[in-house]
């Protein structure tokens, strides 16, 4: 025993397999409490020994699995986390120290290792050797099939190996049920690579090693309950491999198409192709072809959409007859966001609508009136007059339809209890960033522990463990809290002694430092009023904050603050620093002469702060200054003429008072920031707190946010638009950088980016704050300097148009078109920008259009609608005019002087 504890210390893996050879059941059972012993003692070494933890891990993990004598002992202790080294584990040492056992046992074993889902896929080589030591039946968990699969890539155990696989024909099947998807089936795209695993599952079938009925039917109802883009391409190409006859085509009519209705894009379009050649076979019902047609038809892509619309104009003119059951569904396009897709759809009814009934064609007249103004006279002269005899009646007055104007939300009261404070910070440190959920669990965890301290942190000391600062010692854990607070991590720390005072006291008042962008800034505020809690909760713990905002926006009512104030005064707490300063910058300004006069009657030196800063002409808080180069640094772009932005070096101002008047990690605050226009790289992390730093300066926060929210556009940043929602609530009027920025996120790569754009767009519309001209004059330059692509500017238009906004997002291309439309050549998207604004006009009228252009007919667009031919540019600039044109020849001749 004492020499096989000497080998384990030392970490001779070889060693400790030689000793349990020699050893007897006795002597191995003998072993476990010291085995036990050293594995609680290399749990407390700090990482500088990993190297060492390493090797005496993987002795362990041998030494106990030869030692215990229970299958499900052995298989915990195999399997824990513990255990487990940065090294490969010793699998075949472990192997061969197991393989004198029981078959049974070893069977038993080798499944209970298969139905761990932390380390099965991990064990999967291990897991092998025990089934084919014991000749039991293959387990089939989903996390066993992860693992066997990378453990035999065709590449690096060869075809032959994989072909005599016992296991391989139960297990490829269980490839296309386990969730996620292997990754080995999906690493590789190219069928030529040897590691493409979809190539070699159809050479195999295709050879008889697997059954290839089973493939196809894994293939299609695994497509058929979809999953990610990777996983679905892999699987068409098994499909495609495969290569499947008519008959096994038209075997799964039903399949596909829930496919083509549901399916991911390049799924529908494989479905819709075989359900073509099935139709052309003459092998599909009408009715089936129907059904599948009004799921795709409701579908966004127009490619699908205008594929349907073929597919069905081939089944009409195979058999006319099929027109009363096929015409209505056609109707269905007629509501398309696409005008092409909506005019094909009127072209294939108008060809067919003779031969339906009478009752037929009164339901394709009725779905007429969704096909737009348009399409009117098309409409009339297939069905007459139809709908109300009016139709959409764009004569009458258009009504706008934005968001309701965000009220600000009242934060709930602090959680009162032990219970409520743990449960709130648990949720927040599994990484959940909300502003007001964090003000609202420091606030808790503050007033709390001013009544009983001890009891929050004994409640915190059996919820944080495992946590990594639970361990080592308080003078590891302050070096690296005092760099990064990890949000509200450090208080559960303080709170449990594993921080020092020390530490907090010199971080807590430690100012920024010198040359860091404003963001590192503003995350430093952020920190220092977390370490200035956790030190004051350590030494004198306070009854409460002071800056816990009012409003979910992070503002601060005047009178909310100077009642904690007096409350503070009959306590006789002293309040924080950080804290009183952060209130300050919350707090609004609002509140007049009474609430400064109340203030100022409190008697102590912070109620005379706050009624001189009530007071004040001005605010205090970081103003824009703007200054203009006549040399770029090549990072940023001159602004389009009249946007008021020109080349532009953006700075704050300086502010002597923030200097003067408060603490050191604020004063940073006081200097001029000037701002890079291309892209920082600071640390990432809390970002989305800081908006409640300066609450109402919005527009100082907006152009320290704009090069994260250009390189949305320009360089295919992801998730870096979280901001504009939060700014497009703010208090205060926005300026011209939240514009920028908003042009910009509506330029975004990603569609969530491009989603918040809208939603900022929305939310000002609806607070009468967006100034459509500036932001379409941005966003044309935007895309004249190659920051922003046309067609996810045309999305975000079309997105925000959707919603009922057409006036508004009109307003905005109308700005835009003029510059873009002088663009040579034609810019990709140009087509698709002109129909967004044509479907805008068409809608909200061309005198309602007029008005919130403020012109007439946009500049350019006769040229481009003179080109001649049939491009997607040349019609739908046409389209426009048109509408434009309507307008304007019905609009007296004061009124057309006017734009009114």
């Amino acid at each position: 025993m004492t020499g096989l504890a000497a080998a384990v210390g030392a970490g001779r893996v070889r060693d400790v397999s030689g000793l349990l050879a020699t050893m007897t059941s006795e002597e191995r059972k003998a072993a476990l409490p010291v085995l036990k012993e050293i594995r609680a003692e290399i749990r407390g070494w700090d990482w500088d020994r990993w190297r060492e933890r390493g090797a005496v891990q993987d002795a362990l993990l041998v030494a106990g699995a030869g030692c215990l004598s229970g299958a499900a002992a052995a298989a915990a202790w195999i399997g824990a986390r513990d255990l487990r080294s940065a090294t490969v584990v010793p699998y075949g040492v472990v192997a061969a120290v197991l393989e004198d056992r029981d078959p049974a046992w070893l069977a038993d074993v080798a499944h209970r290792l298969a139905a761990r889902a932390s380390t099965a896929q991990q064990d999967a080589p291990l897991i092998q050797e025990l089934v084919g030591l014991s000749g039991c039946e293959t387990p089939t968990t989903d996390e066993y099939v992860q693992g066997w699969a990378l453990s035999v890539t065709p590449a690096r155990v060869g075809p032959v190996a994989l072909r005599e696989d016992r296991h391989a024909p139960v297990l490829v099947p269980r490839m296309f049920e386990a969730t996620p998807l292997p990754s080995a089936l999906t690493t590789y795209d190219d069928p030529d690579h040897p590691l493409h695993w979809p190539s070699t599952l159809a050479r195999l079938a295709e050879e008889g090693v697997l059954d290839r009925a089973v493939l196809v039917d894994g293939c299609v109802l695994r497509l058929l309950r979809g999953g990610r883009p990777g996983e679905m391409r892999s699987l068409l190409h098994v499909l495609r491999g495969l290569g499947l006859t008519p008959a096994e085509e038209s075997a799964w009519v039903a399949d596909w198409s829930g496919m083509a209705a549901d399916g991911l894009s390049t799924v529908a379009a494989h479905a819709q192709q075989v359900l073509g050649r099935v139709a052309a076979r003459g092998e599909l019902s009408t009715r089936a072809l129907a059904e599948m047609s009004a799921g795709v038809l409701f579908r966004t892509e127009k490619k699908l959409v205008r594929a349907q619309l073929s597919l069905l104009g081939k089944e009409l003119r195979r058999d006319p007859a099929a027109a009363p059951e096929l015409l209505p569904v056609v109707a269905e396009a007629f509501g398309h966001e696409d005008s092409e897709v909506r005019a094909r759809a009127l072209k294939l009814v108008a060809r067919y609508v003779p031969a339906v009934d009478a009752g037929i064609r009164d339901e394709l007249a009725a779905s007429a009136v969704l096909l737009g103004p348009a399409h009117r006279a098309e409409a009339e002269a297939v069905f007459g007059a139809f709908g109300d005899g009016d139709g959409e009646a764009v004569s009458e007055e258009y009504e706008e339809i934005l968001p309701p104007v965000p009220s600000p939300r009242r934060l709930d009261p602090a959680p009162e209890s032990v219970a409520e404070v743990v449960e709130q910070l648990l949720v927040l440190l599994r990484g959940a960033e909300d502003v007001v959920a964090f003000e609202r669990a420091l606030d808790g965890v503050v007033r709390v522990a001013h009544r009983e301290r001890e009891a929050l942190a004994e409640a915190l000391r059996a919820a944080m463990t495992g946590r990594w600062w639970t361990d080592g010692t308080v003078g590891w854990a302050d070096d690296r809290f005092s760099q990064d607070t990890r949000g509200l991590e450090v208080v559960a720390a303080a709170l449990m002694g594993r921080v020092s005072a020390r530490m907090l006291d010199r971080a807590r008042s430690r100012p920024a430092r010198p040359g860091l962008c404003a963001h590192a800034g503003l995350s430093h505020v952020v920190d220092s009023r977390l370490w200035e809690v956790c030190h004051f909760l350590i030494t004198r713990p306070l009854p409460f904050l002071l800056a816990t905002p009012t409003w979910h926006t992070g503002t601060l009512d005047a009178e909310v603050l100077v009642d904690r104030l007096r409350e503070y005064a009959r306590l006789g707490a002293r309040p924080a620093p950080v804290d009183f300063a952060q209130a300050l910058l919350r707090v609004r300004r609002d509140g007049g002469e009474a609430a400064a006069k109340a203030a100022a009657g409190l008697g102590t030196q912070e109620g005379d702060r706050l009624a001189a800063w009530l007071g004040a002409p001005e605010s205090v808080v970081p103003a824009l200054r703007t200054a203009t180069a006549d040399d770029d640094d090549g990072g940023g772009a001159q602004a389009p003429a009249g946007s008021g932005l020109g080349r532009r070096i953006a700075e704050t101002r300086e502010r002597p008072a923030f200097k003067r008047e408060f603490p050191r990690p604020l004063q940073w605050l006081g200097h001029a920031q000037d701002v890079p226009s291309h892209r920082c790289y600071h640390w990432k992390g809390g970002e989305r707190y800081w908006p409640a730093v300066l609450p109402q300066d919005g527009e100082a926060l907006a152009m320290w946010l704009l090069p994260g929210v250009r390189a949305t556009a320009q360089d295919d940043a992801r998730g870096d638009a979280w901001c504009l929602p939060v700014l497009a609530e703010a208090e205060g009027r926005p300026g011209p950088y939240l514009h920028r920025a908003l042009a910009c996120g509506l330029g975004a790569r990603y569609g969530e980016d491009r989603l918040a754009a809208v939603d900022a767009l929305l939310v000002l519309a609806a607070r009468r704050q967006l100034d459509t001209g500036l932001v379409g004059r941005e966003a044309a330059a935007l895309v004249r300097d190659g920051t922003v692509k046309l067609n996810r500017l045309a999305d975000s238009a079309r997105t925000a148009a959707a919603t009922g906004a057409y006036r508004t997002v009109w307003g905005l291309l109308s700005a835009a078109l003029p510059a873009l439309s002088a663009l040579a050549p034609a810019p990709r998207g140009l087509g698709e920008i002109l129909e967004v604004a044509a479907d805008c006009v068409e809608r909200c009228g061309p005198d309602t259009a007029s008005r919130a252009a403020g012109s007439g007919l946009v500049p350019g667009l006769t040229e481009q609608a003179g080109r001649g031919g049939s491009s997607r540019l040349v019609v739908q600039a046409s389209r426009l005019l048109a509408a434009l044109r309507q307008g304007s020849e019905h609009r007296t001749p004061e009124t057309a002087k006017t734009g009114r």
